[in-house]
C-alpha cells in the first residue's frame, strides 16, 4: 500500500468473545531468555512529548539460515509500566514498511487510559532498514525532489520519464544494498519482533499494529501463534492482495474519498466559495491540476507534487480544511504561494522520506510478485484512471520500481490461522488506505477474531483518535482479554466521529499520532498495501 501517512499511521482493531485475562506474570520468562533480556539496557530519552520514554537497541542476524552470521541493529524504545499489575510488552507498529515506530510507543501508552497503559511495557521499534535502526537504507536521496514528470503518462516522453526514475531507483538500491535486499521482507521483519520479544525475556507478546502493522502482526501470529497473548489490528491490510492488487483497490477508494472532500467543499461554499455542485467543485480540481501541469506553482508543484498534497486528505479528514482553504486561494486568488506552503508542510513529510520509500520498496518489491512486463503495468492502470483518476497514476509510478527490483520475489503469507487467542480488528467503512474488504477478509481468516467497525467513517488508523466507542472496546480488551461477539459481519459497531467543519479546525492538522498514520499511511500508500 502506499504510504500510510495520514495517520501514523493508521490502526486496525478486531474484537471478539470474553476471555479470561492471562495472569499479570505470564509474559515474564524467567528461561534462559533472561541473560539475553539482561543485555538490553535501557536509556532516559524522553522529549517534551513523551517525557517517559526510554531507548535501547538490539543485535539480530540479516539472515536468519546464519544466525551466527552478520548482525544488523534494530533500534527500541520503552514506555515503562508503573502498575502492580503487569501484562508483559506490548509491540506498537505504525504501518509502511518503512514507518518508525519509535515515538508510537509514546503516542499510545499516552494516549491510552493511565490505568491500561500502566499495565503494559509500550514497546516501540525501527524495523530493518528504518529509522535509527542500522543499517538505515536510503537508495536514492532526493528521488522525491520536485518538480516530478506529470503521473499520467499523456504521451510517450512523459511516460519514458517516470519509467526511467522507477528504472534507476531499482539500480540504485540494487548496486548500494545488494547484501543487504535479499533479506528485507515481511517474514523477517517478523522474525526480528521475535528477537525482541527473546531479548525483552518474555514468552508471549501483545501486539498493536496500524495498517500494513496489521499484515506484521497477522504474519507473527501466524510463525508464531504461540507466542500471542494479545493481538490488535487497526486498518486492516487485504492478506490476499499482498500486494499489486491491493494496490489497485486502494487506488478506487482513494478516487472516492477524494469525491467526498469535494462534495464537502461544495457543502461548505459560504467559505470557500468553490460552488455547491461536487461535481463542478471536482471539475475545478482538476482544472488546478492542468494548469499546474503546465506551470509548476513556485516553480515547485507541479501536478504530481498537487497529488501529493490531497493524498493525505484521504488518510484523515482533518486535512480537510487546509486543502479547501489552499484550493480555493489558489482558484479564487491565484494564490501559488498557499499550494507552496501546503506541499512543505503536508506532502513533503511523506512518511519517512527517502529511508521510509527506501524500505517500503524493498519488502513490498520482496515479499510478493510483480508484474515485471510494463505492458500489464499499463494496462491495468490506465483500466483504473478510467473509472478512478485521482491517484492512479501516482501510486503506480509509487510502485513501479518493482517492476525492475533486482530481488527475486516470495511468496506471500497466508495468515489464515485458527491457533490464535480472540484477536481485535477495527475497521472503518470508508478507508481509503486499507479499504474495508480488507478488514472482512481478515475477520474470516484469524478464526475467533472480533471485528468493530466504524460506520461511514474514513479515516485510517481508527483507535486513539478520538472515537470513545472505539477507545472503549481497545481499553476492555488490552485490560481484559474481553471482546464484543456479534451475529453479522461486525461484532459491534461505531458511529464515525463528526467531519470537521471550516470555522472550527480551519488551519488545524490533525493529532500527532494521526499525522504519522496519514504519513506511514501515505507511505503505505504504496502499499497499499497495506500498507500502508
Amino acid at each position: 500500500m502506499r504510504r500510510s501517512a495520514a495517520v501514523l499511521c493508521g490502526a486496525t482493531v478486531v474484537l471478539a468473545g470474553t476471555l479470561t485475562a492471562v495472569p499479570a506474570n505470564a509474559s515474564a520468562s524467567h528461561s534462559a531468555n533472561t541473560a539475553r533480556a539482561a543485555k538490553v539496557t535501557w536509556k532516559k530519552c524522553g522529549t517534551e512529548d513523551y517525557p517517559t520514554l526510554q531507548c535501547a537497541s538490539v543485535k539480530v542476524p540479516l539472515d536468519y539460515a546464519k544466525p551466527q552470521g552478520k548482525q544488523i541493529t534494530l533500534a527500541l524504545s520503552r514506555v515503562p509500566h508503573t502498575a502492580k499489575t503487569y501484562q508483559g510488552p506490548l509491540l506498537v507498529n505504525p504501518g509502511g514498511p518503512g514507518g518508525s515506530g519509535l515515538t508510537l510507543a509514546g503516542f499510545v501508552a499516552s494516549s491510552l487510559p493511565k490505568e491500561v497503559a500502566a499495565q503494559y511495557d509500550v514497546i516501540g521499534f525501527d524495523p530493518r532498514g528504518v529509522g535509527k535502526s542500522q543499517p538505515a537504507l536510503d537508495c536514492k536521496p532526493g528521488y522525491f525532489n520536485p518538480v516530478r514528470p506529470d503521473s499520467v503518462p499523456s504521451t510517450p516522453a512523459i511516460e519514458k520519464a517516470n519509467l526511467e526514475r522507477a528504472k534507476s531507483f531499482a539500480q540504485a538500491c540494487g548496486k548500494k544494498y545488494a547484501d543487504v535486499l535479499p533479506y528485507m521482507n515481511t517474514v523477517s521483519a517478523v522474525k526480528d519482533m521475535d528477537s525482541i520479544r527473546k531479548a525483552l525475556g518474555a514468552k508471549k507478546i501483545n501486539y498493536f499494529g496500524y495498517s500494513y502493522g496489521t499484515y506484521l502482526g497477522a504474519v507473527y501470529g501466524k510463525l508464531y501463534p504461540e507466542r500471542v497473548r494479545r493481538l490488535v489490528l487497526d486498518s486492516i491490510v487485504d492478506p490476499t492482495g499482498v500486494w499489486y492488487e491491493d494496490n489497485i483497490q486502494q487506488d478506487y477508494a482513494f478516487d472516492k474519498r477524494h469525491k467526498a472532500l469535494m462534495a464537502w467543499i461544495a457543502k461548505y461554499d459560504s467559505t470557500y466559495k468553490l460552488g455547491t455542485d461536487p461535481k463542478k467543485v471536482e471539475a475545478k480540481w482538476y482544472a488546478m491540476r492542468a494548469a499546474l501541469a503546465k506551470k509548476p506553482a513556485g516553480g515547485k508543484v507541479g501536478a504530481s507534487e498537487l497529488e501529493d498534497i490531497f493524498i493525505p486528505g484521504g488518510y484523515n479528514n482533518g486535512y480537510w480544511p487546509t486543502l479547501a482553504q489552499t484550493f480555493a486561494a489558489y482558484v479564487n486568488n491565484h494564490d501559488t504561494a498557499a499550494l507552496v506552503k501546503a506541499y512543505d508542510n503536508i506532502a513533503a513529510i511523506d512518511a519517512s522520506g527517502d529511508n521510509g520509500y527506501s524500505v517500503y520498496t524493498s519488502v513490498q518489491c520482496r515479499d510478493a510478485s510483480w508484474p515485471r512486463d510494463w505492458n500489464q503495468w499499463r494496462k491495468d492502470n490506465w483500466a483504473v484512471y478510467e473509472k478512478a483518476p485521482f491517484m492512479a497514476w501516482n501510486n503506480a509510478w509509487y510502485n513501479a520500481p518493482c517492476a525492475f527490483w533486482p530481488t527475486k520475489s516470495l511468496k506471500p503469507v497466508n495468515v489464515a490461522n485458527a491457533k490464535l487467542p480472540p484477536v481485535l480488528l477495527f475497521q472503518a467503512t470508508d478507508d481509503a488506505a486499507t479499504p474495508y474488504q480488507g478488514g472482512v477478509t481478515m475477520h474470516r481468516l484469524l478464526k475467533g477474531s472480533s471485528l468493530v467497525v466504524e460506520q461511514g467513517g474514513g479515516n485510517h488508523g481508527i483507535t486513539l483518535g478520538g472515537n470513545a466507542c472505539l477507545d472503549k472496546y481497545l481499553a476492555t480488551y488490552l485490560t481484559s482479554g474481553k471482546v464484543p461477539h456479534g451475529s453479522g459481519v461486525a461484532d459491534a459497531v461505531c458511529q464515525k466521529t463528526p467531519d470537521p467543519k471550516p470555522q472550527a479546525t480551519a488551519g488545524k492538522t490533525p493529532s500527532t499520532a494521526q499525522s504519522a498514520v496519514a504519513t506511514v499511511g501515505n507511505t503505505l500508500r504504496g502499499i497499499l498495501g497495506s500498507g500502508v
